[in-house]
């Protein structure tokens, strides 16, 4: 299994909903900024936001166990590839994960 790069590409902020249904003062995610970079295979990495770790774990999941395209090779034309968002409706983070050529350590605890 291979680590996946996941990178912020873009926060973005839909004002028109803030003000009909954000509260006071709400703003872009304050979790993450254009250029973090995270590193994940089969569990969240350290500084993610939950959230998003929740709208693309199954991405990380495919791409780790080498997957290539995803929908029947229709969404996304660069290989090893996905392009995703955080699951906030109002002030959405936009992230490219990307598979890398890196192994995942994976720490298994003996069944005792």
């Amino acid at each position: 299994m291979k680590k996946c790069k996941i990178e912020v590409l873009k926060t973005t902020f839909h004002e028109d909903l803030a003000k009909q249904y954000g509260c006071k003062n709400l703003g872009k995610c304050p979790m993450h900024k254009v250029g973090d970079i995270f590193y994940g295979d089969y569990s969240k990495p350290e500084g993610l936001c939950d959230e998003a770790w929740k709208s693309m774990y199954q991405y990380v999941f495919a791409l780790s166990h080498g997957c290539d395209k995803f929908y029947y090779e229709d969404w996304i034309d660069k290989e090893g590839v996905a392009i995703c968002s955080c699951n906030d409706g109002i002030r959405p983070v936009i992230f490219k994960i990307e598979s890398t050529d890196e192994e995942a350590k994976i720490n298994y605890e003996p069944i005792k």
